[in-house]
């Protein structure tokens, strides 16, 4: 935890969190990822929060609680999400972000009426938004970071409708003068990985831009890529529009 504290981010009491989040109330729960739940709060003081809550049996999620926490508490940036501060008390792994109104990019984008609210000129302001922020984590960063799972659920808007990047836990530090690793623990979500890092693990600065180009296209089209494969005779939407761009 030396790295954790060194860079003091808040900790709070599990006492203080039971309470803001109604001892994590199901009426209180916005989401659930593959690591664990995030539930909506209110602190003493006014302020809106946003918990994440590890999964208790998940060692993963341990390994991500202190990947994110070390990560997301040393970077600032308007299209990054803010880390307010953690609690790890007993069995507890938690971690309190800025609460953000809008949810994520995908309560809007795959819905038939919801999406109606994100007119071309938002979707625009989104992607540009979302692009700043690759471009901070790959270029302009104390460190070179790689997202490794940039997708909508991972994007969250706030009350202007400006994206940030979530979501840390699986994320990889670079070196300056490094450019690509590999991995034998191939992690991230199917459809928004590049091939190469599928087939033999291998990723860079280039598999975020993979990721990004599939999600652009979802902004676009307003579709889900797999919903897309299931609808379309088994095509994802980059092959898709790739046949559209060649045979038309």
């Amino acid at each position: 935890m030396n790295k954790i504290t060194n860079e003091e981010p808040s900790q709070y009491d599990l006492a203080t969190i039971q309470a803001a989040t109604n001892n994590f109330s199901g009426q209180n729960k916005l989401g659930e990822g593959g690591f664990g739940e995030v539930f909506q709060g209110r602190l003493p003081n006014g302020q809106d929060i946003a918990v994440k809550r590890l999964s208790r049996s998940s060692r993963q999620g341990a390994e991500e609680f202190k990947n994110e926490i070390t990560l997301v508490a040393k970077l600032q940036h308007r299209n990054l999400v803010r880390l307010l501060g953690y609690c790890l008390e007993g069995e507890e792994k938690l971690l309190v972000f800025e609460f953000l109104p809008h949810k994520s990019l995908d309560y809007f984008l795959y819905d038939t009426k919801k999406n109606m609210q994100l007119d071309w000129l938002k979707r625009y302001r989104i992607a540009c938004g979302i692009a700043r922020g690759m471009h901070y984590l790959h270029e302009d960063s104390r460190l070179r970071i790689i997202h490794r799972d940039l997708k909508a659920s991972n994007i969250l808007l706030d009350n202007d409708w400006n994206p940030k990047i979530s979501d840390f836990g699986m994320a990889r530090i670079f070196g300056v003068d490094q450019t690509h690793a590999s991995t034998n623990k191939i992690a991230g979500t199917l459809g928004y990985m590049p091939p190469e890092y599928v087939r033999s693990g291998k990723f860079s600065v280039k598999s975020d831009v993979y990721s990004f180009g599939i999600l652009l296209l979802e902004i676009i089209a307003g579709k889900k890529n797999d919903h897309f494969c299931q609808s379309d005779g088994g095509k994802d939407l980059a092959s898709y529009v790739s046949c559209l761009y060649y045979c038309h």
